[in-house]
């Protein structure tokens, strides 16, 4: 006997919840597309996509404005709600930067000294995070170029990071007026070995893309230099020698007489990110190629480890970078926008210190003292 008889309903029900309202084209945005899955040959797989989700801004190094964090959420929520999708890749446009973090122009002029407001904005930054971590598909971040401060963090909630060769990786919080309680404080421990996590959380120091892959921050770094018909690795790193007089080198940048030599090399050599997304695509392939449910539970279950003491302590750094918005932030992000007006994109820190010891107020007279003066 079979079951004919049961009332069913066979249509197939739109679970997406937001639509391309905060997607767009042109700079700044978020990029919203659909690519079709490709086999290791090219060949395009009917009926089956790729969700690309890209941040454009290429002349804010791809600084995410608040409306571009909400077309990264709605990337991710429809990435992970379109039955036709096989795997999210998270990306930047052009070929200086993945992304930089929040646009500070907007943090400076509009966010500092609005602290509610500021944190109405944490609540969406956080909600990005939340949409790539609970992504019911495997999420690569293809790193374009810099991930640095708040792009390091939601790069590193992605799954797994493929990197250009040129990019560098780091934080810049404690150096412009914040604290990078945005993910950093949290996954960089499960990343990096404490200490390491420590001193490139804290230091401000960038890091080449092939020292994170030998410290284990991300899986793979192909090269995106081409001279004539080869590829070349980028001359200003160090990749053919590990050790020297007992010091570890690989990936390290290279200084002096070298250095000056691999600038010269750089300046006439074109970018071509065909093997970066021939990696991207060998990844989803073999994703394709998996029970979709077994693949998921499996991902979630290692992602848990990262969201267990992200979930912790998100609410509680959403109220402190909230409340820093009237303080430090005010001076490190007014800093860093009034470069072109000052020549100094930081503070006088000494000064900034010895403020705090005489026990000088946090007002618009202390401020004036530490932030530099325009140029004559």
């Amino acid at each position: 006997m079979t079951l004919e008889w049961l009332p069913r309903d066979e249509s197939a029900k739109d679970h997406i919840l937001m639509g391309s309202e905060h997607w767009g084209t042109e700079a700044p945005c978020t990029v919203y597309e659909k690519r079709p899955l490709t086999d290791l040959k090219g060949n395009a797989i009917e009926g089956l996509y790729v969700s690309w989700i890209r941040l454009n801004n290429p002349n804010q190094y791809n600084s995410y404005t608040t409306e571009m964090v909400k077309g990264v959420i709605a990337g991710f929520s429809a990435a992970s709600q379109d039955r036709t999708v096989v795997a999210a890749v998270f990306t930047g446009a052009g070929d200086r930067a993945f992304c930089t973090g929040g646009n500070t122009k907007e943090y400076a002029e509009y966010y500092s000294k609005r602290p509610h407001e500021y944190g109405e904005y944490m609540d969406l930054f956080n909600g990005m995070v939340d949409s790539i971590l609970n992504c019911k598909k495997p999420v690569i971040c293809r790193v374009n170029g810099m991930r640095v401060a708040g792009g390091q963090e939601i790069g590193m909630a992605c799954d797994l990071a493929v990197a250009s060769d040129l990019a560098i990786f780091g934080q810049a919080g404690a150096r412009h007026g914040s604290s990078p309680d945005g993910g950093s404080t949290d996954f960089l421990p499960w990343f990096l070995s404490m200490e390491d996590a420590m001193w490139n959380c804290v230091s401000c120091e960038f890091w080449s893309a092939y020292k994170m892959k030998a410290k284990n921050l991300i899986s793979k770094v192909v090269p995106v230099l081409k001279q004539g018909d080869k590829f070349v690795r980028n001359p200003m790193i160090i990749t053919d020698t590990y050790v020297r007089d007992g010091e570890i080198v690989y990936g390290e940048f290279k200084a002096g007489e070298e250095a000056k030599q691999a600038k010269a090399m750089m300046k006439d050599l074109p970018t071509d990110f065909e093997l970066l997304d021939k990696e991207v695509n060998r990844i989803i392939w073999t994703f394709a190629n998996l029970f979709p449910g077994c693949l998921i539970k499996a991902i979630d279950g290692i992602r848990a480890k990262k969201k267990f003491f992200w979930d912790q302590t998100k609410l509680a750094n959403r109220h402190w970078l909230m409340a820093n918005m009237g303080y430090e932030a005010f001076l490190g992000f007014n800093a860093f926008n009034t470069k072109k007006i000052t020549g100094s994109d930081v503070i006088d820190f000494i000064k900034w210190r010895q403020k705090i010891a005489q026990a000088a107020p946090a007002d618009l007279e202390t401020f004036a003292e530490v932030l530099a003066s325009p140029k004559e």
